[in-house]
């Protein structure tokens, strides 16, 4: 029988603690063995023996510290090696889903910081560019003149002054805080790296990302799995798909994509049936034999509830539940769509706006896609492997584990773009927050499994009792292994639960919020210098392509009257 072991994540899954220390300083050679008497053999106790003696621990001794000396550039005034702080930042490694240098507020004001952008395929080099002043070069002395003695030696403190000084302006060249950046972003998810990718590549300008996360990558970031060797995401799975061709053409840069169409599965009364409904689900449900577009249309307009106005006219669905019924009637609401989203948001579908279920499709054929898209595809190495070929620049900084409110005093930029929460920027106010619903993952891991644990890669779970009548309070299971056609000889399988709390995933899109995002929105507007920008700033659920094409556009909107250095 395959062997499975269970593992529960609070708010994500699978991150594996990184406690171990990085060492930003080069090793210092070993210290040379203390000479003593016992190192010499003495055979003799002559008058001569004893003159050898002195001249040899003179010898040992200058010999020492001509060393010492020639270690003296490598030390710093405190005594330590100067950090050169070229650090390498592991981003995926197997089994370790955000193994990177975690950025330390002490030691930056110490010994400078970590330049994160230089990413590559295996990992993201850190050094950050050179800045600071330059050493003053030496006077020369004039050797002839009667005072050539005093000059020497005021030449030679004149050269210890600027060796203490080319030292501090090493500790600066390597404090990503003293540079002047002309961006600073924070968050190195889609919104973010997409301008810091636009802004080096097409204007040559500078960028400072900081990210409050150990990783770059948002929630599009995933890592191998370690005792699987499965591809798998940190936050929930990520499906791309886009009817835009800039976009398209645009995510072709960093990347090589395999086609995937994805399809859902429900299980509905015991069984698995297509997500969104199309043909095939109604005929199962119900019992029929729904063979054409024709006979599924009217069959739906006969299940399909319509709302009218005062005057008898018909109007549009003002929330969810009637966007729904409109759709697809009261039997299907009943078993579908009405209990999922009380799963996934706490809230019937009467309490929600109707974008929540507008974004959901109703078929008339057969077709089992849950997008209809022209451009579908999953990237053949990952999300990670995008984002470090798009911040791979000189141009861009990148500090992760780094919260914007603890140093935004020390940054300085011509422009600032935020992507975090509207709500957390504004903290200070004292408004309510923003409501958001967040996602809890229990990780099981089935060993010995050549198969598939479930027949497709997500299957949702929309009721809450299965055919059992045993209760069931998650809301879908996502089997990674089934996206890119994975090979493993086992499996991994997420088992998903919504919950209040926790990293924001979805606004919550009622009146209350709605308005209470308006008063946000209107103190946005009057901060000088910065943008807020992506689906925490706006509170606003963005696809992935919506939110590239949404950076892009503001980039383009930023930019139009600046010109290529």
């Amino acid at each position: 029988m395959p062997r499975q072991r269970r593992r529960e994540s609070e708010d994500i899954r699978g991150q594996p603690t990184t406690d171990a220390p990085v060492n930003l300083f080069p090793s210092l050679p070993s210290p040379s063995p203390t000479l003593s008497r016992n190192n010499l053999t003495l055979t003799q106790t002559t008058a001569a023996s004893r003159l050898v003696r002195p001249a040899l621990a003179a010898a040992l001794f200058c010999a020492l510290i001509t060393i010492w000396l020639s270690l003296l550039p490598r030390m710093g005034e405190s005594g330590l090696p100067d950090p050169d702080i070229r650090v390498t930042l592991p981003l995926r490694e197997e089994g370790n889903a955000a193994n990177v240098a975690k950025v330390d507020d002490k030691k930056i004001a110490e010994s400078g910081k970590l330049k994160g952008s230089n990413a590559s395929s295996k990992s993201l080099d850190a050094t950050a560019d050179a800045t600071g002043g330059k050493n003053q070069p030496n006077k020369s002395t004039d050797n002839n003149s009667p005072s050539g003695t005093k000059k020497k030696k005021s030449a030679l403190r004149s050269n210890k002054n600027n060796n203490s000084e080319s030292k501090k302006n090493k500790h600066t060249e390597n404090d990503p805080f003293s540079k002047t950046y002309d961006n600073c972003i924070v968050g190195a998810g889609l919104s973010g790296s997409v301008i810091a990718e636009n802004y080096a590549t097409h204007l040559g300008q500078t960028s400072l990302i900081l990210e409050k996360r150990n990783h770059i990558g948002g929630n599009c970031y995933d890592y191998i799995h370690k005792e699987t060797g499965i591809l798998v995401n940190l936050y929930g799975a990520h499906l791309f798909h886009t009817r835009h061709e800039r976009v398209w053409d645009y995510v072709q840069k960093f990347a090589e994509w395999v086609p995937y169409e994805h399809q859902v599965l429900g299980i509905v009364n015991g069984k698995h049936v297509p997500i969104p409904v199309n043909i095939d689900t109604v005929n199962s449900l119900f019992d029929l034999n729904i063979s054409s577009s024709k006979e599924m249309d009217e069959w739906l307009k006969k299940e399909q509830i319509s709302f009218t106005n005062k005057e008898g006219e018909q109007r549009e669905p003002i929330n969810s539940e009637e966007v729904a019924l409109t759709r697809v009637g009261r039997r299907l609401y009943n078993l579908i769509f009405k209990p999922y989203t009380f799963k996934q948001w706490a809230k019937y579908p009467a309490e929600l706006g109707p974008e929540v279920l507008s974004r959901i499709p109703v078929r008339n054929d057969h077709d089992g896609r849950y997008f209809s898209d022209p451009h579908q595809a999953l990237p053949k190495e990952g999300y990670t492997k995008i984002f470090e070929r798009m911040l791979d620049s000189p141009k861009i900084t990148v500090l992760t584990d780094t919260d914007y409110f603890e140093v935004k005093d020390k940054i300085k930029c011509q422009r600032l773009y935020y992507t975090g929460p509207i709500d957390t920027y504004f903290a200070d106010l004292g408004w309510p927050q923003l409501e958001y619903r967040s996602l809890s993952f229990e990780e099981v891991v089935q060993m010995d499994t050549p198969g598939y644990f479930q027949p497709a890669a997500v299957v949702n779970h929309p009721q809450n009792t299965d055919a059992d009548g045993k209760e069931v309070d998650f809301t879908r299971i996502v089997e990674y292994k089934h996206m890119l056609e994975q090979k493993s000889n086992h499996t991994i399988y997420y088992i998903e639960r919504s919950k209040d709390g926790g990293e924001p995933y979805y606004p919550v899109p009622n009146k209350e919020n709605k308005d209470l995002y308006k008063k946000y929105q209107e103190m946005a507007e009057k901060e000088e210098g910065v943008t807020f920008v992506g689906r925490l700033a706006n509170y606003k659920y963005f696809n992935m392509d919506d939110a590239i094409l949404n950076a892009l556009e503001l980039f383009d909107e930023d930019t139009k009257d600046m010109k290529t250095r």
